[in-house]
């Protein structure tokens, strides 16, 4: 048989596979229909085992291709079932709440909580995300989130992951913690400088001050500082301000080229992070959920079983609406053995058709499922 010949009869077997695809989701919609009536949950695990299992036995060899093609026709059947049925979900009631509360565009004042001090990269990121705002010092992530549950503050600024040195587990801890809402997003391009009072030199130098994610983001320079003592501090701006406060030569501190000139300091050495594509991401919190217009990105929280298959029936029930998941990451559950939460970022908005209902299935689904916001990235 030629190519052609073959391809022709791909064609007439991609045209009997679509019939039979709409006349399956007809039927899943009439399946709709009763549970609807008679109040019958839309997941049926018995039922999808029962037709795997069949459907598994029947393709023989290639059993292994059918199971990945039906959990996906289970998939698009569900969702379509939740779209029609319509059954309340807390994950629905925030969105519609939010949605129903949407402003034309993300406010460029308010006050905002910022860890650390004047000259840090956070409060860079408050000053990219509110122009206007009125930013109010603390002295910690905790702080951050404990002034906006307070209503001492409308927004918080915190940092969320580094591009080499990785996520912020105690931002991802205090956001699976405590009910609050991610509004708003951006990136800075982060420099780090080692700076010291005037006069001082490297070979000074025997102790260094700053925080914990810079200290790793700059390690390859300071494998070339054998005895020096690395020493984690608050913030990186509240680093500098500790130095230029001891008046000692022998200390100095891992920032931004900002505060060199806030503290009166001077760079020993610049450029000592381990990458010149060295980006961190912010968020912005506020306790009441909100939605504002353009957001395109997703964030969430759940957990599923430690079994065979079960992340993967999270992967394709994104799959089969088409969105693009850019972040999947796992996080031990505190006080559990070998237990684990997943944090998932989503190129989606709450708008398209299918997300909402595939939020509340998954609501529904996972333990542990926390929506955190559908936002938009400066």
């Amino acid at each position: 048989m030629e190519l052609s010949d073959i391809r022709r009869r791909i064609d007439e077997v991609d045209d009997e596979i679509l019939s039979l695809f709409l006349q399956r989701m007809d039927l899943s919609e009439a399946v709709a229909a009763y549970k609807k009536g008679h109040q019958l949950p839309i997941l049926n695990k018995t039922r999808e085992r029962e037709i795997l299992s069949r459907m598994a036995e029947k393709a023989g060899a290639r059993e292994r291709y059918v199971y990945p093609l039906y959990t996906t026709l289970f998939q698009l059947a569900r969702t379509r079932q939740q779209e029609l049925m319509e059954i309340p979900s807390l994950v629905g009631a925030q969105i519609r709440a939010s949605l129903s509360r949407e402003e034309a565009v993300f406010p460029q004042t308010g006050t905002v909580a910022c860890q650390g001090v004047e000259g840090g990269n956070s409060q860079a990121a408050c000053d990219r995300l509110l122009p206007r705002g009125r930013i109010v010092y603390v002295r910690s992530f905790e702080a951050v989130f404990d002034a906006v549950e307070s209503g001492l503050c409308q927004f918080g600024v915190v940092p969320i992951e580094n591009s080499s040195y990785g996520s912020v587990r105690a931002v991802y801890d205090l956001l699976q913690r405590k009910r609050f809402s991610i509004v708003r997003s951006t990136r800075l391009c982060i420099r780090h400088e080692l700076l010291a009072l005037p006069g001082t030199q490297l070979s000074d130098i025997t102790r260094i001050y700053s925080h914990q994610q810079a200290i790793g983001q700059c390690s390859r320079f300071f494998a070339t500082l054998p005895g020096v003592q690395m020493i984690p501090w608050d913030n990186t701006a509240s680093a500098a301000r500790l130095v230029s406060e001891g008046g000692s030569s022998h200390a100095a501190a891992i920032a931004s080229p900002a505060c060199a000139q806030l503290y009166g300091l001077v760079p020993v050495a610049r450029d000592i992070q381990n990458s010149d594509n060295n980006y961190t991401r912010f968020i912005c919190i506020t306790r009441d959920p909100a939605i504002y217009a353009g957001s395109g990105r997703i964030s969430l929280i759940l957990s599923c079983d430690n079994t065979p298959g079960a992340l993967y029936e999270v992967l394709s029930r994104l799959a089969a609406l088409g969105i693009n998941m850019t972040k999947l990451e796992s996080c031990p559950v505190t006080g559990r053995n070998f237990e684990f939460i997943f944090f998932l970022e989503l190129e989606a908005s709450v708008h398209a058709p299918g997300v909402l209902p595939m939020l509340e299935e998954l609501e529904r689904s996972y333990q542990g499922f926390q929506f955190l916001g559908c936002y938009g990235e400066v």
